[in-house]
């Protein structure tokens, strides 16, 4: 009988490209997967440093595993693993912590998956510089996009982040080793890559040396046959360039959606984060976008409460941002990290106050996102179409990252569909989401 294992991601795009192609090296040696809430014999937990609160997070998943698998192996993998092992080894019921050098080589590293009777787990941790060797992942059978890593690491260093800590120098695949996997993604049916990374457009350094640039994947990845859209998941404004929007604006199977870190609107916050950037350039590529692509989504990242921000740089950041043809906002409270240049500064902002930040920003990204969506009504896009439903309703995406809804049609999931969007309806899922009619010449 084959043993079963069971997995939990925390984090962004990219742990969990790295948690579908682990779990797929457990298929290879004859484990069964099974769902995080069923009994199994290991749980590999894969953690973010990132988000608030990431002791508190770990400890919580590792107790809901052993409630339902007492007896079962408990690995800790990703970011957090890396920068404190020695703080989750002391976790109660973790068996292995594996860093960033060792989380691909766990089977070579682990003789068996069987519950320690040790008291503190096992280490298997390099420092950071040790992290190297460039692994391909991709997330498969998780949902009608894939996540494909084209990059990993980052060579900057702003002064409130972990991830180079945490994943070391950047680093990528090939072009031609991308556009190979792309291909075999495609021939599971996949219609929607999201390429994603630390840095992803500092993509084309290999082995410490610069070989090969974005842009010249992004035009080999758009002749793949066999994937109908291919979304880039956030690239810095410094290395958007004009180059890079032109093609996407032209592209056959690139859409009309960027997402671009911003994380203030103040260029005296932005020096003191260490970006490499002002916001009189963000403006640029956001204006650059618009007048190759009108209909475009924009995303943007923003940092709230960083150290040193008075209330008239958050204001600034504000008005910029209000004044900014942006579709929505990422907004984060920033917190103290270790390690960082950030965590050392005694101008904090209280608690509170970031809080209220936070509160402001967001409510002016859903004003942003309900005015986006109102520009596109009565327009005809085509859908992509998830399997997930709720309440008879089914989900999807048009190209420039409209959600929309639609009753549940079997025979909709995972397919392309033309729709004219119609209205903004209230949704318990999200906040807005437009309600389709199917264009009559559609044929199911």
């Amino acid at each position: 009988m084959s043993k079963k294992v069971a997995f939990y991601t925390l984090g962004c795009k990219l742990n969990f490209s790295e948690t579908s192609t682990i779990g797929r090296m457990f298929l290879e040696q004859g484990f069964e997967k099974v769902e995080f809430h069923e009994p199994a014999d290991v749980y590999i937990i894969n953690t973010c440093s990132v988000t608030d609160h990431a002791d508190k997070k770990c400890k919580k998943v590792v107790r809901e595993a052993l409630k339902h698998s007492p007896s079962a192996f408990i690995g800790i993998i990703g970011c957090y693993a890396q920068l404190k092992p020695e703080e989750i080894a002391a976790i109660p019921g973790v068996d292995a912590v594996l860093g960033a050098a060792e989380k691909f080589k766990l089977f070579e590293l682990i003789e068996r998956f069987e519950k320690t009777t040790a008291h503190r787990a096992t280490i298997y941790n390099s420092p950071i510089e040790a992290a190297t060797d460039y692994y391909c992942s991709y997330s498969v059978n998780d949902r009608t996009r894939t996540f494909l890593k084209v990059q990993d690491g980052c060579d900057y260093s702003c002064s409130f982040c972990t991830i180079p800590l945490a994943r070391g120098n950047s680093r990528s695949d090939s072009i031609d080793r991308v556009v190979q996997t792309a291909k075999e993604i495609a021939a599971q049916e996949v219609k929607e890559i999201v390429l994603t990374g630390v840095n992803i457009g500092d993509f084309g350094i290999q082995n410490g040396e610069r070989k090969e640039r974005f842009v010249d994947l992004i035009q080999a990845l758009d002749t793949v046959e066999g994937i109908d859209r291919f979304r880039i998941s956030s690239i810095e404004p410094n290395l958007l360039s004009d180059e890079i929007i032109a093609f996407v604006a032209q592209s056959k199977k690139f859409v009309p959606h960027f997402h671009i870190p911003l994380q203030s609107g103040n260029n005296k916050q932005l020096k003191a984060m260490r970006r490499r950037y002002v916001r009189e350039l963000y403006a640029e590529r956001v204006q650059t976008i618009r007048n190759y692509m009108p209909h475009a989504c924009i995303g943007v990242d923003v940092i709230v409460g960083f150290p040193g921000e008075t209330a008239e740089d958050f204001m600034e950041t504000y008005s910029f941002l209000n004044e900014l043809d942006v579709s929505y906002f990422h907004v984060f409270t920033y917190s103290e990290r270790e390690n960082t240049l950030a965590a050392e500064w005694k101008e904090r902002v209280p608690n509170a106050v970031r809080s209220e930040r936070n509160t402001m920003l967001r409510t002016l990204s859903e004003k942003k996102r309900h005015y986006f969506y109102q520009q596109h009504l009565n327009s005809t896009r085509k859908v992509l179409w998830e399997a997930d439903q709720e309440n008879g309703l089914m989900f999807g995406f048009t190209d420039n990252y409209i959600k929309v809804s639609a009753p549940y049609d079997p025979l909709w999931v995972n397919e392309l569909k033309p729709v004219v969007l119609k209205q903004i309806a209230s949704n318990g899922c999200v906040d807005i989401i437009p309600v389709l009619d199917v264009v009559p010449t559609i044929t199911l």
